[in-house]
């Protein structure tokens, strides 16, 4: 059993967080998608979908997300989503991943979607 000490110590180290500045914030170009299409993704290590995204202005990008627990591809199609799109793109398996998908973790560390509560245009900044 760990001593209380270790304990505080610990929930201490994990909840702090480096601060950043409005302008750090404002490099973060989390815009909202529709999804367009959902397929699987066999290739990667953890269960995925590969999706393919409409940013408007920004362009259709393809991207994998792990939310097979709490999502079928066909309750994907027509969901808006929100996306990191300028990070550089990334090499996941066999497949080039042009953005990041949002979400949380829940208590079994299954992502659920980071969303929108109502429809906005396609490629709409969060802010």
């Amino acid at each position: 059993m760990k001593s209380p000490n270790s304990v505080v110590k610990m929930l201490s180290y994990l909840c702090t967080m480096e601060t950043i500045s409005w302008h750090d914030f404002e490099k973060v170009e989390l815009r909202v998608g529709t999804i367009l299409e959902a397929a699987d993704f066999p290739e990667a290590r953890k269960p995925a979908y590969k999706v393919k995204v409409d940013f408007g202005p920004y362009g259709i990008k393809w991207s994998s997300a792990q939310i097979t627990k709490h999502y079928t591809k066909e309750q994907l199609i027509g969901r808006q989503i929100v996306g990191v799109i300028n990070f550089p793109k990334k090499q996941i398996a066999t497949f080039m991943s042009e953005f990041l998908v949002t979400g949380f973790a829940d208590a079994n560390g299954d992502i659920v979607l980071a969303a929108v509560e109502h429809r906005v245009p396609n490629g709409s900044k969060l802010i």
